[in-house]
C-alpha cells in the first residue's frame, strides 16, 4: 500500500495540476486569432480535465486526467486577400475566447497561489511544532 497523501502532497499535485491549467490557457491565448485554411485545421481550444486522487475518506487531491478539445465550430470569415484563403476567399479563425481565457488564467494562479500558500503554512507550522521540542 502507498504511503498515505501528507498535505504537501496534496497541495504539490494540486500545483501540478494548476500549472497544466495555466499551460494550456497559455497556449490557447497563444493561438487566439490564428486562421487556417480549413474547418478541420483550425485551431481548437484546449481544457484540462482534473480527476480526484483519494487516499482515504476525506483525504484528495488532484491530477489531470486528460486535455479535451473544444468541440465548438471555427470562426468562418470572409479575407480574399488572405494567404490561407480557399476558393471561395474564407478563411477559419480559432475558437478562441481571449477575454474567457483571461478569466481562466486569473483563476489559475488565484489557486496555484492558494496551494503555495497552503505549503507555506504547513512548513511554517512544522517547524514550529519541531521547536517546541527542544
Amino acid at each position: 500500500m502507498a504511503d498515505p497523501l501528507s498535505v504537501f502532497d496534496i497541495a504539490g499535485r494540486a500545483m501540478s495540476a494548476q500549472m497544466m491549467r495555466l499551460n494550456t490557457t497559455a497556449s490557447n491565448l497563444a493561438n487566439a486569432g490564428s486562421v487556417s485554411g480549413s474547418k478541420e485545421g483550425a485551431f481548437k481550444a484546449l481544457r484540462p480535465v482534473f480527476m480526484p486522487v483519494t487516499d482515504r475518506p476525506g483525504v484528495a487531491t488532484v491530477k489531470v486526467g486528460s486535455i479535451l478539445t473544444s468541440t465548438s465550430e471555427a470562426v468562418k470569415k470572409h479575407s480574399p486577400d488572405h494567404p490561407l484563403a480557399d476558393a471561395n476567399g474564407d478563411v477559419w479563425e480559432a475558437n478562441v475566447d481571449s477575454a474567457a481565457e483571461m478569466v481562466d488564467m486569473l483563476e489559475t494562479a488565484r489557486a496555484y497561489q492558494n496551494n503555495v500558500q497552503v505549503l507555506q503554512t504547513a512548513k511554517t507550522l512544522t517547524l514550529d511544532t519541531l521547536r517546541l521540542g527542544k
